[in-house]
C-alpha cells in the first residue's frame, strides 16, 4: 500500500472513531458553577459544540412550559456569542417570556416546521450555519441516524444543539426516544418556588432536573433555581441557573388523622 493511500485510510479511520466515540472530545464546556453538578459533567460544565436532550414527564410531553424555560436558561450565555434559532412544532413560543429568563429575544431566530422530519431538517441547517451559535428544535424523538446527523452538523461550526421532546398536538408516543447519539440527556419539571427571607409571593422559578444520560460524565439529580430570572442581569460565564439542592426518594410525613365532632 502507498504511503498516499496509507496516510488517506489512517485519516478515515480516525474520522469514523470520533464519530463513534460522539463527537469532539477536546471540545469547551460552560460551566454551571457549581462543582456539585459540573464534576459530574465532562470537561466541568455542559459540553458546548455537542446536541443535548430535554424532556418532561406528563402534560410536559405536550407543552415542553418547563424544559423549555430550563433550555432558554441554559442557552441564554451562548445567545452573547451568536444568533439562536428556535424550531417550533407549534406557534406558542412567547418570547417576552424568554426576555424575563435573561434570554435576549433580539438574538432569537423562530422558525415553524410543519412536521417533525421538517424540524429536525431545519435543525441541522442551522447548525451550519455560520453566525448561529445554537440550535433549539422540537420533535418527539431523534432516532440514531437523525442523532448523528445532528451531531455531525455541530462539528461543522461548533454550534450547540439542544432538542426538547415534544408531542406538541398529544397522543400516545410513537416510539421511544433513543439519544444515543446526545451528549446528555435531561428530565425536566417545575418546582414549588420560595421567596426571600422575610418576604412574601413568588420567588425565583425552580425546576427539577434529573440528568438521566451523560457521555462520559455521570448522572445525578438536582433542584435549581434561576436566580436571574426577571432581572436582565446575565452573563456569558456560567449558567444563570443555581444549584439549591440534590434531589432524593424522601418518605413524606403522614397526614394527621382529622378528629370527629360528635
Amino acid at each position: 500500500m502507498s504511503d498516499f493511500r496509507a496516510r488517506g485510510l489512517a485519516a478515515l479511520k480516525a474520522k469514523i472513531a470520533a464519530i463513534e466515540a460522539g463527537g469532539r472530545t477536546d471540545s469547551e464546556s460552560l460551566p454551571f458553577g457549581d462543582q456539585r453538578i459540573d464534576s459530574c459533567l465532562p470537561g466541568g460544565g455542559l459540553p458546548l459544540g455537542r446536541w443535548h436532550e430535554i424532556g418532561g414527564s406528563g402534560m410536559e410531553a405536550e407543552t415542553a412550559a418547563a424544559p423549555a424555560a430550563f433550555t432558554a436558561l441554559m442557552a441564554a450565555p451562548l445567545a452573547r456569542r451568536g444568533e439562536v434559532v428556535w424550531v417550533l412544532r407549534r406557534d406558542d413560543l412567547w418570547a417576552p417570556g424568554l426576555q424575563g429568563l435573561g434570554f435576549p429575544p433580539e438574538r432569537l431566530i423562530q422558525v415553524c416546521a410543519r412536521d417533525e422530519a421538517e424540524a429536525l431538517s431545519v435543525m441541522e441547517d442551522a447548525l451550519s450555519t455560520v453566525g448561529v451559535a445554537a440550535v433549539v428544535g422540537e420533535a418527539e424523538a431523534a432516532d440514531l441516524t437523525a442523532g448523528r446527523r445532528l451531531q455531525l452538523a455541530c462539528e461543522k461550526r461548533h454550534a450547540t444543539g439542544f432538542l426538547i421532546l415534544r408531542r406538541p398536538y398529544g397522543g400516545r408516543a410513537k416510539r421511544e426516544a433513543t439519544g444515543s447519539a446526545a451528549a446528555t440527556r435531561w428530565r425536566i419539571a417545575s418546582a414549588p418556588s420560595e421567596p426571600p427571607p422575610g418576604e412574601f409571593g413568588l420567588g425565583a422559578p425552580r425546576f427539577e432536573a434529573v440528568l438521566e444520560r451523560c457521555r462520559g460524565g455521570r448522572t445525578g439529580a438536582w433542584l435549581f433555581e434561576a436566580t436571574q430570572a426577571y432581572s436582565l442581569e446575565m452573563t456569558d460565564v456560567a449558567h444563570p441557573l443555581r444549584l439549591v439542592a440534590e434531589l432524593g426518594d424522601r418518605q413524606l410525613a403522614p397526614a394527621p388523622a382529622l378528629s370527629r365532632v360528635a
